[in-house]
């Protein structure tokens, strides 16, 4: 089995081209972003393939009906070829049988287009707790996650002690990682290099390891991984002045490269 590395977009300045350039000198696979702009459409899609670039559109859902809204975005995005789509999905203060709809219908447009779904453990969607999630990947076996438990161990203020079969089932239908580092009190340390930050570093690279040796046992391809730390707002910084404590690109870059070592022994 295969690692694709991917670098998300956030966070990151100038145009796609300078992007780019970046990010395939450092060696990644590919780009996450939101699908641009129909002006930029062509441009970004030129570009993908100039560099050697595979794809990997985030998506929103939202307004009055979020399954129309999931189905428009997943049926643009066929035209730019992508790996798979990676979607924050309806929201948490649905009920269970809303959500359900949401995703069978979700599902449906999977198999009409051909393109697989990561559906993300994020804070605000349905998928924000260990548990729900479980609910829901227990009714609808189909399901797959892009999982980011640093919005788990941050919403259950803790180091997801109390759900390990959760964890298990979770981590069964990982599709794509997410690969931040969170804390009790929060989606995303400041620096995970920092020596006071190594318990939550191998927490969470205990949890990648089950990640990539499922998808291993499961006989797939390829494992997917984006380094997803944040720019300010998620990114720490300093009182009165704004000034970010870490470097973003560093953090993220630091992440990847471990992350690299790593499945090489965990594969």
């Amino acid at each position: 089995m295969q690692t694709k590395f991917l670098k998300p977009l956030w966070g990151m300045e100038g145009t796609y081209r300078e992007m780019f350039t970046r990010i395939q000198a450092a060696g990644f696979d590919g780009v996450e972003t939101p699908m641009p702009d129909a002006a930029d459409e062509s441009e970004f899609k030129e570009l993908l393939q100039e560099f050697g670039l595979d794809f990997v559109p985030q998506i929103f859902t939202g307004g009055a009906d979020h399954a129309a809204s999931f189905q428009e975005q997943v049926e643009r995005a066929v035209s730019f070829k992508p790996l798979f789509v990676n979607s924050h999905s309806a929201r948490d203060f649905m009920t269970f049988e809303q959500q359900v709809d949401f995703f069978t219908k979700a599902l449906a447009v999977e198999r009409s287009t051909g393109l697989m779904v990561g559906h993300e453990t994020h804070r605000q969607r349905a998928m924000f707790t260990p548990w729900t999630t479980a609910r829901l990947l227990e009714a609808l076996p189909e399901l797959k996650l892009t999982a980011d438990f640093s919005h788990w161990t941050c919403v259950c203020e803790s180091h997801l002690e109390d759900n390990q079969a959760d964890i298990a089932l979770a981590v069964s239908r990982t599709l794509h990682i997410h690969a931040r580092v969170g804390y009790a009190e929060g989606p995303q340390v400041p620096d995970p290099s920092a020596p006071e930050y190594a318990t939550e570093v191998a927490l969470f690279e205990g949890w990648w390891k089950q990640m990539i040796q499922a998808r291993a046992a499961q006989g797939q391809e390829f494992a997917y991984v984006a380094p997803e730390f944040g720019p300010p707002g998620y990114l720490h910084t300093l009182p009165h002045t704004n000034v970010p404590v870490a470097d973003l690109w560093e953090v993220n870059d630091w992440i990847y490269r471990r992350f690299r070592e790593n499945v090489k022994q965990w594969v």
